[in-house]
């Protein structure tokens, strides 16, 4: 192969791999981003070792719908209103770098605050009912028995969540939402850090939403093993998660 040829053959190449790289840039910035789930404050819904898409369009567009979140606007475009009950991932107001997932509760001027474990939106209780007693949940290395109740927000949207009957946070002050901004939870509900916690997470601003959570792609429980470690994830596949639809 001569020099002209060689040179033109590296320029397609580069071409290609540019193209390539623009185009996934536009699908994960625009489209749907994979996001993994690392920790055990979404369970039961979402369990460490999940891997799922979320859809960047949902809410329209911020500075964090891209790579970086370069501060090329402070505002969203083509902004469209969460609602409750949405699986959301967003950056964590306190650094506006980390991604966190929780479910929304709370909107622009709700009341929010927790009684004896029962969550009141606007001075009324939502309802719940019991579905499984004392299951196993997991909270950083360990594991606890949990209630397991099916929650259901003022909009009708149903959705299960975990309950350890001595958690400190049973009883909270009124949660007031400011305007533009969100209140989530984990549904793990004392295994999570989330706007209970004015001070690491709080409030969430419209700015800060990333994404919705739609579907699980793949799943492996990583105490069976990694992907790292091929041979054993026959083992840790958990088959019956696969394209599981969350939202």
């Amino acid at each position: 192969m001569n020099k002209k040829n060689l040179t033109k053959v590296i320029y397609e190449n580069i071409k290609t791999i540019l193209g390539a790289l623009i185009i996934a840039i536009i699908i994960r910035s625009l489209i749907f981003q994979p996001f993994y789930i690392p920790s055990s404050s979404m369970e039961p819904t979402l369990l460490i070792g999940d891997r799922i898409f979320v859809s960047k369009y949902t809410y329209g567009f911020s500075r964090h719908s891209f790579p970086f979140s370069p501060k090329i606007f402070n505002e969203r475009i083509n902004y469209k209103k969460p609602e409750r009950g949405d699986l959301v991932v967003f950056k964590t107001p306190a650094d506006n770098r980390t991604d966190y997932i929780k479910r929304l509760i709370g909107l622009p001027g709700d009341n929010i605050q927790f009684i004896n474990g029962d969550i009141f939106i606007n001075s009324k209780k939502i309802f719940r009912k019991e579905i499984k007693s004392f299951s196993s949940v997991r909270c950083g290395k360990f594991s606890f028995k949990a209630q397991f109740y099916e929650e259901t927000l003022p909009n009708g949207v149903k959705h299960v969540s975990a309950y350890n009957k001595a958690g400190t946070l049973q009883n909270t002050k009124v949660f007031i939402v400011p305007e533009n901004h969100f209140f989530l939870l984990g549904d793990n509900r004392d295994c999570s850090k989330d706007s209970r916690y004015l001070n690491s997470v709080g409030y969430v601003n419209y700015v800060n939403l990333v994404g919705k959570a739609r579907v699980i792609f793949f799943s492996n429980d990583t105490v069976k093993g990694s992907l790292l470690n091929f041979w054993n994830l026959k083992n840790s596949f958990r088959t019956d998660r696969l394209f599981k639809v969350i939202g």
